[in-house]
């Protein structure tokens, strides 16, 4: 398996240039069967990074423009009655796809922004009340603007705790955007690129990262910094038992991508900030580059050899 990983990093990075750290995080938290929100900036690759991904990972892909007047049936899908058959019938939203990209979500209502919350939970949603079930895998890629940006409501907790991670991709290094602006047909490669596996092997990686070894020193770490946030330092939300078990999650995914059959504190620390950091901020923007985030400051006051 560890071959198809290694194409799929270089796959998906032949588009997206010089980010592989954050290729990395998005198919870790893919692989954990969580759920992912990129915030940046517009044309930062938000949009095509969860393109390449759909089509490198032959999963079906829908994308839906966020905005202001958008209400929760045009994500999930309206019964709508049919004079022929003399009953409803269901005319499914874009929710009913592998991987759904929900593009600029904070443009649209706290209401619509909800609709998302029983799909990415149970993977599956409630219509004039039938419930209906979701394809598998079912990933969820949610872009934001920074909030300074006009007309963006904030994210509610309970709709940011949904996603396991937070990622942000930022300026492209000087040799990067070098190839971005020769690169005239990017619009081509992306409609050229071939499926680097199958769904039958994505589900089967899925369940070999659920019986990765997670050591009772590791889960002390976890619990560790979970504790630290709740003693309320440096005025950040504290960090929830779900939030304990989407870093294991993720950090077993990390595991599985570096070739291993256990979880290492390593594997903690390299996930930590992108599931937590959005977790513990209270003021729902990205640190910048020039101050210490909520989760690396948790990060340096807990030793992982010596966790409790």
């Amino acid at each position: 398996m560890h071959h198809l990983i290694a194409n799929i990093v270089q796959q998906v990075g032949s588009i997206v240039i010089g980010k592989e750290p954050e290729i990395r995080l998005s198919l870790a938290c893919l692989f954990a069967k969580g759920h992912i929100l990129i915030e940046d900036l517009p044309g930062m690759g938000k949009t095509t990074l969860a393109q390449v991904l759909s089509k490198t990972l032959g999963l079906s892909y829908q994308r839906t423009q966020f905005t202001s007047d958008m209400l929760p049936s045009d994500v999930v899908g309206i019964s709508i009655f049919d004079t022929d058959k003399n009953a409803f019938t269901l005319h499914k939203g874009p929710i009913f796809n592998q991987v759904v990209l929900a593009d600029e979500i904070n443009r649209a209502s706290p209401k619509t922004q909800s609709a998302l919350l029983e799909a990415m939970e149970s993977a599956h949603v409630s219509i004039d009340g039938k419930t209906y079930a979701l394809p598998e895998p079912f990933f969820v890629i949610a872009t934001q603007n920074p909030l300074f940006h006009s007309g963006t409501y904030p994210l509610p907790e309970s709709q940011l705790d949904r996603f396991t991670m937070r990622i942000t991709l930022g300026f492209p290094s000087v040799e990067a955007e070098k190839r971005i602006l020769a690169n005239s047909n990017n619009r081509e490669d992306i409609n050229n690129l071939a499926a680097c596996i199958t769904v039958e092997q994505l589900m089967d990686i899925q369940k070999l990262i659920e019986g990765i070894h997670v050591s009772e020193s590791i889960l002390e770490y976890v619990i560790a910094l979970c504790q630290i946030s709740r003693k309320n330092i440096g005025n950040v939300n504290p960090l929830s038992p779900r939030a304990g078990k989407a870093l294991l999650a993720s950090a077993k995914a990390w595991a599985f991508m570096d070739d291993r059959d256990h979880v290492l504190p390593q594997d903690i620390q390299a996930v930590f900030e992108a599931v937590c950091e959005h977790r513990l901020d209270t003021t729902g923007t990205i640190s910048t580059s020039n101050e210490m985030s909520a989760a690396k400051n948790i990060l340096q006051q807990v030793d992982p050899t010596n966790p409790l």
